[in-house]
């Protein structure tokens, strides 16, 4: 009886402690997730401005130059750690040694309209994550949380940020547990981030915010055949993700040589952006295309549009402008996957969006975020092919990947940790 006694009360205790953990989050999570979805909401309604003055004004291309000195100065001379960008919250999560400034979320802010203004080629994931960083990592001082909530907050600015950037809560919510350590992730994690993207993704809606729609519209039969043709695209889906990854190092490695004052790396590399716009006769390459990402799903795309994209946007980055990689790596892989569909015998929308999720994911190193995101965009219909591309996409890109603070915690291959014995190559 005495036994049976102390099993209800230790019981009891449980249940009370997960209760109280549970009102804890949800608590901060609702707090957290209203403030980084408002701010994401500010955000998209700043870069749709942008967007369309500039679409207005070309005229403003020219000024380029003068807006990358602008975000160079401010960068160099006021940012501190908060230059880093989403790597600096990766290290923090990883291992805790400085405090996120509160400054990196109006910084990147600034930056990133500046930076779509004028006509820089750039996402906007990157500052959607960075401001939800910032600020959940300002109130986990201020609700003076432990060092391992923390951590937890960290992961809560990037789930939430992200989804209220895209409208796709599961996928943020997952991003943020995928892409801190390749292979691994952190379920203690996973009530909290889900509440805060939930919230976030909410409070965006809220301010009146509308997500772009993308459609599938048509999705093959199950069949070996068409699983071999969606393997066979996600190999070049994959390497093409490689070369943005590296292209974007190559960029910043090459501005770095030759352009030792950094603030004068944004301003050459303004010169020469808009130089080939002007080259180009269009605008199509720069800012977020997304409205060349839509009329990828309903009309072929010429081959070589994933490339100058791919191109421009990594030179953009590379070279010190401010915004994100992600809507460009939906751009380079709807294109392609568009592109390709002109000798791959599948439909076109279906390829558009494969290659939409399946670049991003090679690009992230993050399949199991962009194969909901795949579901949340497209619908179930597609849901398994979506994901055999996203993995696929994610083993042909290597271990490398747009996040350089990323670790591997499991390889994706064997050869990876031969490797690093020196026995062979990856």
């Amino acid at each position: 009886m005495k036994e049976r006694i102390k099993n209800i009360i230790n019981l009891t205790r449980f249940e009370q402690i997960i209760f109280g953990y549970t009102l804890k989050w949800l608590v901060i999570t609702l707090i957290v997730g209203a403030l980084i979805g408002s701010a994401s909401a500010l955000l998209l309604a700043s870069l749709n401005w942008a967007t369309s003055y500039r679409e207005s004004h070309l005229w403003i291309i020219s000024l380029l130059p003068i807006a990358g000195l602008v975000i160079g100065l401010t960068y160099h001379y006021l940012a501190g750690t908060a230059a880093k960008g989403n790597n600096f919250l990766i290290e923090e999560i990883r291992s805790s040694h400085n405090i996120i400034p509160f400054k990196m979320a109006p910084l990147v802010y600034i930056g990133t309209v500046l930076t779509h203004l004028f006509g820089g080629s750039a996402g906007r994931e990157g500052t959607g994550v960075q401001m939800g960083g910032a600020i959940a990592d300002f109130m986990s001082r201020v609700f003076k949380m432990h060092p391992y909530d923390r951590k937890i907050m960290i992961q809560i600015g990037i789930g939430a940020g992200f989804a209220s950037v895209f409208g796709t809560p599961l996928a943020g919510a997952v991003f943020a547990l995928e892409v801190i350590i390749i292979g691994r992730m952190r379920y203690d994690a996973i009530l909290p981030i889900f509440l805060a993207s939930f919230f976030a993704n909410y409070a965006c809606h809220a301010w009146g915010i509308e997500h772009t729609i993308y459609h599938m519209t048509e999705v093959p039969e199950l069949g070996v055949s068409v699983l071999l043709w969606v393997i066979l695209a996600s190999l070049f889906f994959g390497l093409t993700a490689r070369l943005f990854s590296r292209s974007i190092v190559f960029w910043g490695q090459t501005a770095k040589k030759y352009i030792s004052y950094a603030p004068f790396r944004p301003l050459i590399g303004g010169v020469c952006i808009a130089v080939c716009v002007w080259l180009m006769g269009t605008t199509k390459y720069i800012g977020l295309g997304v409205p060349i990402i839509v009329s990828s799903f309903t009309e072929v795309q010429m081959w070589y549009d994933f490339l100058i994209k791919l191109l421009l946007t990594t030179f953009t980055i590379g070279v010190g402008f401010k915004g994100g990689e992600v809507t460009p790596l939906f751009f380079v892989g709807a294109t392609l996957g568009s592109a390709l569909s002109a000798i791959i015998p599948l439909p076109l929308s279906f390829m558009a969006g494969i290659g939409f999720v399946a670049v991003f994911a090679g690009a992230t190193n993050t399949p199991i975020a962009c194969t909901l995101m795949g579901i949340e965009l497209f619908g179930i219909e597609g849901g398994m092919y979506l994901g055999i591309a996203c993995v696929a996409s994610y083993l042909f890109s290597g271990h490398s990947g747009i996040y350089t603070a990323q670790i591997v915690g499991s390889p994706k291959h064997i050869a990876y940790w031969k490797a690093k014995k020196g026995t062979t190559i990856e």
